[in-house]
């Protein structure tokens, strides 16, 4: 399990809820360090701050010990506009929930999402963005 540094002592990390934003939808996965494996929830379909109380709903039932959120960039690496409203989603989560967050690099996760056939391409790009920041978790 991977030990992070937090104000007040040592935490161990467990389990993840992550998230794949978008506008309109907000793609979920549930995850842990045992597997390093992620299994894709149902997608929030809501926009704004109307999204809040469902991903609270959320973080109640799974109790995770801390969020990942998938940040887009353009292929080159070069940010653009939906890399700083992915940013500021992972803010308002930590400031809302209080629980730590991990911004992951998820360039081409709902490319590949579909192109592994996934009925819902949101919830399966929150599985590949929650399964690559698992295995890049040290190994205990």
């Amino acid at each position: 399990m991977p030990v992070m540094r937090e104000a007040g002592g040592l935490v161990r990390l467990q389990t993840f809820l992550a998230f794949d934003y978008g506008l309109k939808r907000t793609g979920v996965a549930s995850g842990n360090i045992l597997t390093r494996t992620a299994t894709p929830q149902a997608t929030i379909a809501a926009e704004g701050v109307a999204r809040f109380p469902l991903i609270a709903a959320r973080i109640k039932e799974w109790q995770p010990d801390a969020l990942v959120v998938g940040v887009p960039f353009h292929p080159d690496g070069a940010s653009h506009e939906n890399t700083l409203r992915a940013q500021k989603f992972a803010r308002q989560l930590r400031g809302r929930f209080g629980l730590q967050v991990f911004e992951v690099d998820e360039r081409y996760s709902t490319t590949e999402a579909l192109g592994y056939g996934a009925k819902d391409a949101d919830a399966a790009s929150a599985c590949i963005i929650l399964e690559q920041f698992l295995r890049s978790l040290p190994h205990e």
